[in-house]
């Protein structure tokens, strides 16, 4: 049975694509190390980040199955549009901290709400045997974007000599996303919020019977270690993904090619392109998921498989990194990239399988609420010992805690 294409298709690829258009994202520690900042430092302002995140993470996915699915899309990236403004008109760290603050309200109004969005629209039309398929197919959409995004990227940087002007640029589609939000189905709000309508009298009964599903998700060991492999993959990637980006900067120096060019012209052009053929690649991961997990025995082999070789990858990227073989350190990282793309969509169909429906996003936000008390621990940790003793070692011993961490968060089949 093949995808019908059909306008939500296109809407729900359109969401990905417009919302990877972050202009920032190659350059977003470059950008830090430009503005004087240590790697401690940023590693502090990702904990800001994902401390606030998981402030607003478990709130804000309850109210968006009790309220409306499309509320909570809309207010995330307002709030988005209001922390690229900070960053692209107020320097200096504290202010930076106050936009990575509105930066974890758009992301916690969003993370697991369009998943849920997604899943509903899959079983109202019968096909939620294709959730791994369908879902795949829009993060490729996503990916496609980050690509279209970094060559953007390096023309926007190497036209105006700063890495700032980025975050001015990915204002103009974010403002695109808040009406392709709007123009939704209202049927996508979830089941509660559609009962709600049709029933008087019914919000303190929509806030019971969601809070009895969403307790019931910890009472199921499946669904406990589905969101644990998720989040323990998800966050330490999320903590140290943005280090591709100084390895990059360090071989674009040795290489001896565009010598005529200022160096932050070079790093540019260097980075810009090798993001665009990264997220070339993960476009295509995500796009293969569907016939990745008809490939293994089942989707629980695929994801304890992705896991083990991601956190051999990390390592095996810094300790390349340390001792200067950059090409081969960059290759390990962009294959952690490919494998966080190819296992994201398995994850989101195993969870799925193991929670109920109505509590989708809830459950969803509880996965990407453990994202961030990681990401927000190891952030600080990699940038302590990515000063002390360089980005390579700092990568290999977290790759280390990656692999010694499996056991407890192996899944299994359901």
């Amino acid at each position: 049975m093949s995808i019908p294409h059909d306008r939500m298709y296109l809407k729900f690829r359109l969401y990905g694509f417009l919302k990877n258009l972050r202009f920032f994202d190659p350059f977003i520690i470059l950008f830090f190390r430009d503005a004087g900042l240590s790697f401690l430092s940023i590693g502090l302002l990702y904990s800001v980040r994902e401390i606030f995140v998981n402030v607003f993470e478990l709130p804000t996915g309850f109210l968006a199955d009790s309220f409306g699915r499309r509320k909570s899309m809309l207010l995330s990236f307002s709030s988005y549009l209001v922390s690229f403004s900070i960053f692209y008109l107020l320097p200096g760290f504290w202010f930076y901290a106050l936009a990575m603050v509105f930066f974890a309200s758009g992301e916690a109004f969003r993370s697991g709400t369009h998943k849920a969005m997604i899943l509903d629209y899959l079983k109202i039309n019968g096909m939620e045997e294709m959730k791994v398929e369908y879902y795949g197919h829009t993060r490729s959409a996503s990916q496609f974007g980050s690509a279209i995004s970094a060559l953007i990227a390096v023309v926007l940087v190497f036209h105006y000599g700063n890495y700032r002007i980025v975050f001015l640029a990915s204002i103009v589609p974010y403002i695109l996303e808040l009406f392709l939000m709007a123009s939704y189905p209202a049927y996508l709000d979830g089941d509660i919020a559609r009962g709600r309508k049709r029933e008087k009298g019914g919000l303190g009964r929509s806030f019971s019977e969601t809070w009895g599903s969403f307790t019931g998700i910890f009472r199921n060991r499946n669904a406990v270690r589905g969101i644990l492999n998720s989040s323990m993959f998800g966050g330490i990637f999320k903590a140290s993904k943005e280090y591709l980006q100084p390895i990059l900067k360090a071989q674009a120096v040795t290489l001896p090619v565009l010598l005529y060019l200022a160096d932050q012209q070079r790093v540019a052009i260097i980075v810009g392109v090798t993001y665009f053929f990264l997220y070339l690649l993960t476009s295509f991961a995500s796009r293969s998921a569907g016939r990745f997990a008809r490939k293994v025995a089942d989707i629980s082999t695929g994801i304890n498989l992705t896991y083990i070789i991601g956190a051999c990858l990390l390592i095996i990227s810094g300790l390349s990194a340390y001792v200067g073989w950059y090409p081969v350190s960059v290759a390990a990282f962009i294959g952690l990239y490919i494998m966080q793309n190819l296992r994201r969509p398995l994850n989101v169909g195993y969870i799925s399988d193991t929670i109920e429906s109505r509590v989708m996003a809830s459950g969803l936000s509880v996965e990407s609420q453990l994202i961030t008390i990681i990401t927000a621990v190891f952030a600080p940790i990699i940038g302590l010992l990515a000063d002390v003793y360089g980005v390579g070692v700092a990568l290999a011993v977290v790759g280390v805690v990656f692999i010694a961490v499996l056991p407890m968060v192996r899944v299994r089949r359901v």
